[in-house]
């Protein structure tokens, strides 16, 4: 039987449903996942999620949801890691288009539902934001995760909310969640990670690449992100949770104020009022920084290796133990464009300390 597999809050979560299913659904078809294309700048440079317009070559599936195959394409200057996970993945990724709001989405999801002959459908976080009240001050992107929580709440089929690595997406604490999280379902094994392999190589998704990280047992604390937070890698890391739907809806501000919304820009406002912000304005201000900003060559290797001795000497001071790609490529000062070219220079010279799909660091305290 399909089942489906809603990604909360896109990008990672996409990556993340294959190892869910994975693990919950060993013997059966590949699970349908729907999901926004809403990747971050390393990957898009547009800010905020793309809709069916800005991809060629997508399938219809219903009126309003279209599958992203393999051999589509986002159209310039947009950028999406969905037809390349579509590519390398059995599962069928469907969009969820979120421009006309929590009513166009839930649309979409029911459509979709009605469709497949679905009794039942999952929704997945990694992290657990989606359990957020709106006002923490750790939380950075509850928009996407508020809008699939809205929408899944309106559906005529029961709805299983997934919580994937409690604390992993670094938005909150894994100590906040706990009271907040129901029943341990299960916890990630390597097994799970085998079917996204090939994609952790190349996603630029940390939580996701944290969450197979400590299903295959790593522990320690990871440094992430532009700013360099510390997540800690636990053996909570790899639970996966059951959540209670109605109550994450009563406890999420943000999606109870969309639940009516007719378009994107009218969420962002809530948002704003909200939680003080939109994660799309953070996008489109970065976006125009990045765009101002002087890219730099990658280099000498000795000169590339003594910056990279010089950040893991000053993030092991930070007590870290691992980190990202990502957050090896922004602190060194290079362009998301360069994350895949950096990390094979790094893991041509210092086999060693990869272990997959976080970089161990190795140095000692400046």
């Amino acid at each position: 039987m399909t089942r489906l597999i809603v990604a909360a809050g896109g990008g990672g979560d996409a990556v993340a449903a294959a190892m869910v299913d994975a693990a919950l659904n060993p013997d059966g078809e590949p699970a349908v996942v729907l999901t926004y294309a809403w990747d971050r700048l390393l990957i898009d440079p547009v800010p905020g999620p793309r809709g069916p317009a800005n991809f060629t070559g997508l399938r219809a599936i219903t009126p309003s949801v279209h599958a992203v195959p393999g051999d589509a394409q986002p159209v310039a200057p947009a950028g999406s890691t969905l037809p390349r996970l579509a590519a390398e993945l059995p599962h069928t990724f469907a969009l969820i288009d979120p421009h006309a709001g929590v009513q166009g989405m839930t649309q979409q999801v029911q459509e979709l539902t009605e469709h497949l002959s679905l009794s039942s459908i999952d929704l997945l976080d990694v992290g657990g934001d989606i359990l957020a009240k709106g006002d923490e001050p750790t939380l950075r992107s509850p928009l996407g995760d508020a809008l699939t929580l809205a929408a899944c709440c309106q559906l005529s089929v029961p709805v299983r909310l997934l919580i994937a690595g409690p604390g992993l997406d670094g938005e909150l604490p894994a100590e906040q969640l706990r009271e907040r999280l129901g029943p341990k379902l299960l916890s990630l094994t390597t097994e799970h990670t085998e079917p996204v392999s090939n994609v952790l190589e190349w996603h630029p998704s940390e939580a996701t690449a944290m969450l197979a990280a400590t299903a295959r047992g790593t522990r320690g604390l990871c440094e992430v992100r532009d700013a360099g937070l510390s997540v800690p890698l636990t053996d909570e890391g790899p639970a996966l949770h059951q959540a209670d739907l109605d109550d994450a809806l009563s406890r999420n501000e943000l999606a109870r104020a969309v639940l009516y919304s007719t378009a994107l820009e009218e969420a962002e406002q809530h948002s704003r009022e909200i939680c003080g912000y939109s994660e799309i304005d953070y996008e489109r201000n970065k976006a125009m920084w990045l765009d101002d900003r002087t890219t730099q060559p990658i280099e000498g290797t000795d000169a590339l290796l003594a910056q990279l001795d010089q950040f893991e000497a000053e993030a092991s001071g930070r007590g870290a133990t691992h980190t990202t790609f990502r957050r090896i490529t922004e602190a060194l000062g290079y362009d998301g464009s360069q994350r895949l070219q950096l990390r094979e220079l790094l893991l041509q010279h210092r086999p060693e300390q990869y272990e997959a799909p976080l970089w161990r660091i190795t140095s000692k305290p400046a």
